[in-house]
């Protein structure tokens, strides 16, 4: 996986959602870099990071282990948002010894409905080849009706070279990979479902759906050490919402339970 690290200290994994890129987490890397070796990573099949066409949490969870291992980081603390929660949380239950804290952000290890339908056809419906700027993907993105929010985080992705556009992301891998990556593999009604037994955080946005009370047997079956927190008057973009009390709630945690 492409990745960029900075600072010096103990290891923190920062790891974005979809259709994002190692940017997104860059205020929290900023925070945490004084006192931390940060490395920030372009999840496969994003950003510069290589394109699969398999991609599921087991393999995920793989890659942040084999990139620890190139760095030779025997332990790290892990913090993920939304997708990249689910990658954190994977790591953290199949690789216990190699994840000193877990922080997962406005994410559930469980199942979700499809909620993108609509992100996937306003990028399908952008004709890059006859695309002249960003101001006309960004109209046809609003025509499509998503609202400008998601519209100026999906740009990010959108890159321009003397041959014209394209996406940094895999758009096509990432749809047929798609039923997996709202999927989760870990079934807490088997004899032998996983858990992760140290530190964890989950972080929700007071405003979001995407942890619900609905999924507190799932996570305290599956994270028994759990804590949480929620951060009022954000949604599911709450580190972006609110990122000096997100940066802090993250940075106390690791603080909190370095070293363990």
């Amino acid at each position: 996986m492409h990745y960029i690290s900075s600072g010096q200290g103990s290891a923190v994994i920062l790891i974005h959602g979809l259709f994002g890129n190692l940017d997104n987490l860059k205020g929290l890397s900023k925070s945490l870099e004084k006192r931390h070796s940060v490395v920030r990573v372009d999840v496969p099949n994003h950003g510069l990071s290589p394109h699969w066409q398999k991609m599921d949490y087991p393999l995920l969870a793989k890659a942040v282990i084999e990139l620890m291992d190139s760095l030779q980081l025997s332990r790290a603390h892990i913090v993920g948002h939304s997708m990249g929660g689910k990658i954190a949380m994977a790591t953290a239950l199949s690789y216990p010894e190699r994840v000193i804290s877990l922080i997962a952000a406005d994410i559930a290890p469980v199942s979700y409905q499809q909620r993108h339908d609509k992100v996937f056809a306003g990028l399908e419906g952008i004709d890059l080849t006859g695309l002249n700027s960003r101001s006309e993907a960004l109209k046809q993105l609003l025509a499509a009706g998503l609202d400008e929010g998601t519209v100026q985080f999906l740009l990010k992705n959108l890159s321009r070279t003397d041959q014209g556009f394209n996406w940094k992301m895999n758009l096509t891998g990432l749809k047929s990979c798609y039923r997996d990556l709202i999927a989760w593999y870990n079934d807490i009604e088997a004899d032998d479902f996983l858990q992760y037994r140290k530190p964890t955080l989950f972080i929700r946005g007071g405003d979001s759906d995407y942890i619900t009370s609905e999924h507190r047997q799932a996570i305290m079956k599956q994270f028994p050490h759990v804590q949480a927190k929620t951060i009022e008057g954000t949604g599911h973009w709450l580190h972006a919402q609110k990122p000096a009390i997100f940066n802090r709630i993250v940075s106390e945690f690791i603080t909190k339970h370095e070293g363990k």
